[in-house]
């Protein structure tokens, strides 16, 4: 089923509300309206409106220009700064929580469709790759504190995984097949300094709105009335690798 809404926060106020109703679905990642005119393809471009603190004008200016948007002008008012952007929608998809993180929480930014115009090539706005569960079964600290010095974890100890699930992203951007539910190896002798504490980071919530930021293309959107989660379409490698 197809659904058409006006940004992220519309369809994830959509999925939320049946969620609640107790509905189970799962979603793709969303993406723009493209149509076709006079045999060239369109898509909707949007004005972006960002005021800010100047100390942060840096970041946003250069993740904006990665995501395909063009600076307009500049105002600078005080310590204040007042950018214009133009740009295709798909590059803002995905980027108000990293504006935020950005920002300090001290920007605001304000959008606005121009209309339809040619298309505007590949956007790469995902420098993360995928961690990808290999087994199922309950996820284990022991383990968890080994993955969590490759990336940031989505889940905490004692959480159900299954195969093909996502359990985190990766800082180098590539994927890879892990096994949290792998235990200690337990033997009959101790020694002094063989047993660690293990310190676990606290894991980054996957929520409706923020799964539709992180998720890659070949990834759905598990909402569930208990819990959200993150998976391959294709849960085993091999189907994956033939696709």
């Amino acid at each position: 089923m197809q659904v058409y809404g006006r940004g992220e926060m519309h369809i994830a106020v959509l999925l939320e509300n049946m969620r609640r109703e107790g509905y189970e679905l799962s979603v793709s990642q969303p993406r723009v309206i493209i149509k076709e005119e006079d045999g060239q393809k369109m898509e909707p471009f949007e004005e972006v409106t960002i005021d800010i603190p100047g100390e942060f004008q840096g970041p946003v200016i250069e993740r904006l220009s990665n995501r395909g948007f063009i600076m307009q002008n500049m105002i600078t008012n005080g310590d204040q700064v007042r950018l214009l952007f133009e740009g295709p929608t798909r590059g803002l998809l995905g980027y108000k929580n990293q504006f935020v993180v950005d920002t300090k929480g001290e920007g605001i930014l304000a959008s606005q469709v121009i209309g339809f115009r040619p298309y505007a090539g590949e956007i790469k706005k995902r420098k993360a790759g995928s961690m990808i569960s290999m087994v199922s079964g309950k996820a284990l600290g022991f383990s968890l504190a080994n993955l969590q010095t490759r990336g940031e974890l989505y889940i905490s100890p004692a959480t159900e995984v299954y195969e093909g699930m996502v359990i985190g992203n990766t800082s180098k951007g590539e994927e890879m097949m892990v096994n949290p539910t792998k235990g200690k190896q337990l033997t009959n002798m101790r020694s002094s300094g063989t047993d660690e504490a293990i310190n676990l980071i606290h894991p980054k919530i996957v929520t409706i709105e923020t799964g539709l930021e992180i998720m890659a293309s070949d990834e759905y959107l598990e909402v569930c009335p208990i819990s959200v989660r993150l998976r391959k379409q294709k849960l085993k490698e091999s189907d994956r690798k033939k696709a």
